[in-house]
């Protein structure tokens, strides 16, 4: 009983942070108050893919612990799950928009050694995170061409 209470807290814990963290910026969000780069998605897009990559960095973070307790990807893991869940209240609750530009990049840099860290240890788990290096890399145009365009 306690693995199957500890798997689920793997899988679902990052989508519950991210919930959490959706409920504190919900009500500072004002899409249509910004001037938006090209390519940007419609609002409902955010939260479906969002769902979508925590549960699939809750997974990879489940793969890896299956196979291997290391601390190093337990750190990076982490780290990066943090910036992810400051990043909005950053941009959104606090509108310091050239500090969530660097805290972004910050991001991509800490998923980008969080899936090489994943590598070593269970190549799932790894690639399973390359959707979530994809959307970080487009989160970070769209940072950025806004903090450019506002």
């Amino acid at each position: 009983m306690k693995k199957i209470i500890i798997s689920i807290f793997y899988l679902f814990f990052p989508l519950l942070l991210g919930i959490i963290v959706g409920l504190i910026t919900s009500n500072s969000i004002n899409y249509t108050s910004l001037i938006m780069p090209n390519f940007s998605p419609p609002k409902i897009l955010f939260p479906i893919v969002w769902t979508i990559l925590y549960l699939l960095m809750g997974l990879s973070y489940f793969l890896l612990k299956k196979k291997d307790n290391t601390n190093k990807q337990s750190i990076i893991y982490y780290l990066q799950l943090f910036v992810n869940l400051v990043w909005p209240i950053i941009f959104f609750k606090f509108d310091l928009r050239f500090l969530s530009v660097i805290w972004i990049i910050l991001l991509d840099i800490l998923v980008i050694f969080m899936i090489k860290s994943f590598y070593e240890k269970s190549k799932p788990s790894s690639y399973i995170n390359i959707p979530y290096l994809i959307w970080c890399l487009f989160a970070t145009y769209l940072t950025i061409g806004i903090y450019i365009l506002n």
